[in-house]
């Protein structure tokens, strides 16, 4: 993210217009590619950037007047029909480079078949993408964030030194985070001796990911709302603040890969009409094993941020946190973005931000 301590103001609304005009020039450069339908990563980097344009909507509300058709729920709106295809294309990419090549000839005939009703079904979440990014709800949307970012309006509070409202961006959603009731799946809490976790064999895991597998993947998606939260401010922090993030984003993959897996499995029992167990006993053996391995990758973290002391540590950071250099900030760019891409962008943003910051508060509403 470009570097606003050497600009002359460092406000709430510099932060907000520099994360809103990154992510939404982001999301704009892969639509015509995601249009032409050829290479599924135009899809996952327009996705990514709307993600994170939600974020800092979301993250930055108290300080943005957006105007209607430029808001969060527009922008989730879309996302929602790129999210819908992305999984489609995340499904049939793990099914070929995964499991495929490893399963016996008459297990890949039947998965094969499945393959090509997946395909059929992509073709249609992509009518429906297509549709989507060329409706008036689109336009009206594009406009929006077009008008606002030649002439931003804000709040009030958007005149506030960023550094006085860092901790009461990230602590409710931090807050969230640790009162998630997925920590204590496959957990037990002892008065005496603390916390007790189920033993990790393999039966008693696939046991607890059929009962509990929900609380797991709505925690995955907690972590990565937390995820997108802490990284919108890595610049302010340094490397404590940074492993965390990194940590959060490991328990997102692993958990996102046990929900991949349950996907999966449901999507094949639907589409073929039978029991994995009795007619895929290949696959449905490394789906397990996928899910054994990534529950006890997930332990120690689980384990880790169920601490108090991790709790409080995290807290006590965002509460003292300390400016970082320019120079520890260049490690912070999206890992989504080459490092060209971003510098280009940033330079661009950083301008017009420099170019802004004198009509905020003539431009701001109450």
């Amino acid at each position: 993210m470009a570097e606003l301590a050497n600009l002359d103001t460092n406000t709430f609304g510099d932060w907000a217009y520099l994360a809103i005009a990154k992510h939404y020039q982001k999301m704009l450069k892969h639509e015509s590619g995601v249009l032409a339908g050829e290479d599924p990563e135009e899809l996952h980097q327009m996705r990514v950037g709307m993600r994170r344009l939600r974020t800092a909507i979301a993250g930055f509300a108290p300080a943005l007047d957006l105007p209607k058709a430029a808001r969060k729920k527009k922008v989730a709106k879309v996302a929602r029909a790129l999210g819908e295809l992305r999984d489609l294309d995340v499904m049939a990419e793990t099914i070929e480079g995964y499991y495929l090549p490893e399963l016996p000839k008459d297990e890949q005939k039947t998965v094969k078949k499945a393959l090509k009703d997946l395909n059929k079904q992509r073709k249609k979440a992509f009518k429906q993408v297509s549709k989507t990014l060329t409706s008036k709800t689109y336009q009206q949307m594009t406009e929006g964030f077009n008008a606002w970012l030649e002439q931003p309006t804000h709040h009030a509070i958007a005149a506030v030194d960023i550094d006085t409202v860092l901790p009461d961006l990230l602590l409710p959603q931090l807050s969230a985070f640790f009162l998630h009731p997925g920590w204590f799946v496959g957990v037990k809490k002892n008065a005496k001796t603390g916390f007790i976790f189920e033993a990790a064999d393999p039966p008693t895991v696939y046991h607890i990911l059929d009962e509990q597998a929900t609380d797991l993947h709505s925690l995955r998606k907690e972590a990565k709302r937390t995820r997108y939260q802490m990284e919108l401010f890595s610049q302010f922090y340094g490397e404590q603040y940074d492993q965390y993030v990194k940590d959060i984003k490991t328990i997102q993959s692993l958990l996102g890969d046990i929900q991949d897996s349950f996907v999966l499995s449901e999507f094949l029992v639907s589409d073929l009409n039978f029991e994995l167990e009795e007619e895929l006993p290949v696959f449905f053996q490394k789906l397990q094993e996928v899910r054994f391995q990534r529950w006890q990758d997930w332990q120690p973290l689980q384990e880790k941020f169920l601490h108090p002391e991790t709790q409080t540590d995290l807290r006590n950071i965002i509460l003292q946190r300390n400016l970082v250099t320019q120079s520890t900030n260049d490690g912070h760019e999206d890992a989504e973005a080459t490092s060209s891409e971003a510098t280009a962008a940033d330079s661009n943003v950083t301008a017009a931000v420099t170019s802004h910051q004198d009509g905020y508060q003539a431009n701001s509403s109450t």
